[in-house]
């Protein structure tokens, strides 16, 4: 699994409407239809009401390729745009290291 976190900073609330946006016109939704999509989901960090987070994973990198060929993605560069909002981006590969399990209450 390959999961890319995206920071979206704008102004007086821009990344925000941005993600309502992303929800309410159903492209998020798109995303989270799309092979191999996982996770497509955003979150507001506490105390940065100008930040967005996107957390989106993927079954792997051709999955990714797709959806960056995809339709969605000027749709998305459209919005970002409108928004005039500037990102941040971070990537990780997960690994399953079994030995974390035991810290982890489920």
């Amino acid at each position: 699994m390959i999961t890319v976190n995206l920071y979206y900073k704008g102004e007086n609330g821009s990344a925000r409407a941005f993600a309502d946006e992303m929800e309410t016109s159903g492209i998020a939704e798109a995303i989270r239809n799309e092979k191999g999509n996982l996770r497509y989901q955003y979150f507001q960090p506490i105390g940065d009401s100008e930040t967005v987070l996107l957390i989106d994973s993927w079954e792997d990198q051709s999955a990714i390729d797709a959806h960056h060929a995809s339709p969605m993605m000027e749709q998305l560069a459209k919005l970002r745009e409108k928004y005039d909002l500037h990102m941040t981006v971070e990537r990780f590969i997960s690994d399953e290291y079994e030995a974390d399990s035991k810290f982890i209450r489920k």
